[in-house]
């Protein structure tokens, strides 16, 4: 602060002489205020032909040519730089309001804001990270909890072909007949050849007490199913396989699965149970909680089953709370490739910290990662990764999965995916096909027998199909048709689901189970 001074009134002041100081402008700065005022020239600009445009169009009415505005506008448009902090809505808005294709689609806003959120949450380096919209959040919590009004069956989807992998017990759909390999192909009068998994799901689903009729085939013959929707909640299922071995097959971790779970093992205690195959084949995960609740049927109580790790390094352990089964002295867990998530916590965690565990199969898929799901407003979702998960011994398993005990392979055929045969198409004999290479296959895993398995129609493949169509009454012919291969794959998929005489891996679990 400075100090004040007393001026003499009676002195003259000396004239005060003021420099303009002027700032130094860098040239990155003298190109910016120059961008600025081309681009005031051009709005400017602009405002002028609308006005002029305007004033055209009122006093000469349809003389005037509407289409230079456009022509005017896009001129302008491309050569104005748009903000780059706004890029989002910048495009969002372009997209909305200019994009030619615009008009075609129904609340083209929501629809464009999606795609980017889609684009958004997929990176390479997290394929579980994902934007989901509010009907995919309802399926994905539908796969999960298993919790619905329908008809109680699950079916696969492969190039056309809907076929019933599975009839739950009880449902609605066995209750019906439904059968594991028959092939959907009609939905109240709607063929559903072709259609996508989620399109047939909402026909298939509706009120509870409501009827759906579905076409099935089955052998190639047409059956005509009419069934009563009711609720379904199947995430779990168990049966006692001999007087002391149990089976325990958990599809998913649920909302019910800990309830389902524990129903079934008081069953099993009570009926004398010392051994326990668990099933985790094809289960790809669930919820945290479900499967801390089940770990604790199997692991005493404060026990570690997992541990998650943060991006800081931080670490937060999941321990089991108690309700251990003391009555099981051997367990044996199957798991397959798709064997992921909860399901290999849960392996890994008893595989550790229990002298009594084998693991049975093939590698596990190897999902090492925790999900969280954040709500929007509006039904819709974020899920993303918050950490990585390791086993109790710090063993982290992602991208490569849990090697079993005992590697048990099942039939090739099972690890094939078929492709649906056109209504024209036919395959002759001395020809080679992957239709002929799937039908091969399939009728080796049914017991007839094949000389080949590399797509080549031999006249012993020839004759291995007409013994088929002999033995389920079809009409035979030189030729591998449609009709015939549907049903030859129809009969795979039933065998699988009704029969366990190619489930290598169940028996050689039946094998340790026995074992003393």
């Amino acid at each position: 602060m400075e100090e004040n001074k007393k001026i003499d009134e009676t002195e003259k002041p000396e004239e005060i002489q003021r420099i303009r100081l002027q700032r130094h402008m860098w040239p990155d700065e003298i190109e910016k205020k120059q961008l600025k005022k081309s681009n005031h020239r051009l709005k400017t600009a602009l405002i002028v032909c609308v006005i002029l445009a305007f004033a055209c169009g009122w006093l000469f009415g349809s003389f005037s040519p509407i289409p230079y505005f456009h022509q005017i506008k896009n001129t302008l448009d491309s050569n104005t730089a748009m903000d780059s902090d706004k890029k989002f809505s910048e495009v969002l808005n372009i997209m909305s309001e200019d994009w030619y294709f615009a008009s075609d689609i129904e609340d083209v806003s929501t629809r464009l804001a999606n795609q980017a959120l889609y684009g958004m949450t997929t990176n390479e380096e997290d394929p579980h990270t994902s934007y989901m919209s509010s009907d995919e959040v309802k399926s994905f919590t539908q796969s999960i909890n298993q919790n619905y009004v329908g008809i109680g069956v699950q079916f696969i989807s492969t190039d056309g072909i809907n076929m019933i992998e599975r009839v739950f017990p009880n449902s609605p759909a066995e209750k019906a007949g439904m059968q594991a390999g028959d092939i959907m192909h009609s939905v109240d009068g709607t063929v559903i050849d072709g259609m996508n998994s989620s399109d047939i799901a909402a026909l298939v689903q509706g009120e509870e007490g409501s009827d759906v009729v579905i076409d099935v085939i089955r052998e190639s013959e047409t059956i005509t199913l009419t069934i009563t929707r009711a609720k379904v909640s199947m995430t779990a299922y168990g049966k006692m396989r001999t007087d002391t071995e149990a089976y325990l097959k958990i599809y998913h971790f649920g909302d019910t699965t800990a309830d389902e779970t524990i129903s079934y093992l008081d069953s099993f205690v009570s009926s004398g149970a010392n051994s326990l195959v668990i099933d985790l084949r094809g289960n790809g995960g669930g919820y945290l909680d479900s499967l801390q609740k089940i770990a604790s049927c199997f692991l005493p109580k404060d026990t570690v089953v997992m541990r998650q790790v943060y991006s800081d390094g931080s670490e937060e352990t999941v321990k089991t709370v108690g309700g251990m089964y003391d009555a099981f002295k051997k367990i044996v867990i199957l798991i397959d490739g798709d064997t992921a998530s909860a399901s290999e916590v849960l392996t890994m965690a008893l595989k550790e910290q229990r002298d009594d565990v084998t693991v049975i199969g093939t590698t596990s898929y190897g999902k090492g990662t925790v999900q969280i799901t954040k709500m929007f407003d509006d039904g819709s979702a974020l899920k993303y990764t918050v950490s990585k998960w390791v086993s109790p011994d710090g063993v982290w398993i992602n991208d490569t999965g849990i090697e079993p005990d005992i590697e048990v392979k099942l039939h090739d055929v099972l690890y094939t995916s078929f492709v649906q045969m056109e209504d024209t198409d036919t395959v002759s004999a001395d020809s080679v096909s992957d239709f002929v290479k799937e039908v091969q296959l399939s009728l080796d895993y049914l017991d007839y027998e094949v000389d080949r398995k590399d797509g080549y129609f031999s006249q012993s493949t020839l004759a291995a199909i007409q013994q088929f169509e002999k033995d389920h009454d079809m009409e035979q012919t030189d030729v591998l048709n449609p009709d015939t291969y549907s049903a030859i794959v129809s009969a795979v998929v039933a065998d699988w689901n009704s029969k366990e005489t190619h489930d290598l891996q169940l028996q050689k679990a039946d094998e340790v189970c026995i074992d003393e």
